[in-house]
């Protein structure tokens, strides 16, 4: 009995650090809001240009709209690792590697709409969002 509960300490001092080290992703709030411009480095692709509010938006690129569950793997000063359900939509794994508040880089990988997808991107700030 006293193995299993020595067992289980161990196992919260492994666990605990990278379950509560990603809970805020402060590194996402230094990104700039506005008009981004992702760029695939598929050769071909197209780059897309979305509004964004806030960074966390860079998460879920390939579920924008979706509410999903995350569970934070990585929250450093420059990086987040943020693994996501989304219940009956798919699911995705995002790496966002700050490079300024206004430059990133994307790494992600899931499935959505039943298909997988993997993508690399460098994402930049182009400017304001206008409309409404």
């Amino acid at each position: 009995m006293r193995l299993a509960g020595l067992a289980t300490v161990a196992l919260l001092a492994v666990a605990g650090p990278a379950m509560g080290a990603g809970s805020s992703l402060a590194m996402l709030d230094q990104i700039e809001a506005g008009r981004w411009e992702i760029r695939p480095r598929e050769p071909g692709a197209a780059p897309q240009r979305i509004c964004i509010s806030t960074g966390h938006r860079l998460i879920q690129l390939r579920h924008l709209d979706a509410q999903c569950e995350r569970f934070v793997v990585q929250d450093s000063a420059s990086d987040v690792v943020v693994q996501y359900t989304c219940k009956g939509r798919g699911y995705g794994r995002t790496h966002v590697r700050r490079e300024t508040g206004r430059l990133v880089q994307i790494d992600s990988r899931g499935i959505a709409n039943g298909l997988p997808f993997e993508f690399s991107a460098e994402a930049r700030r182009v400017g304001d969002c206008t409309g409404g």
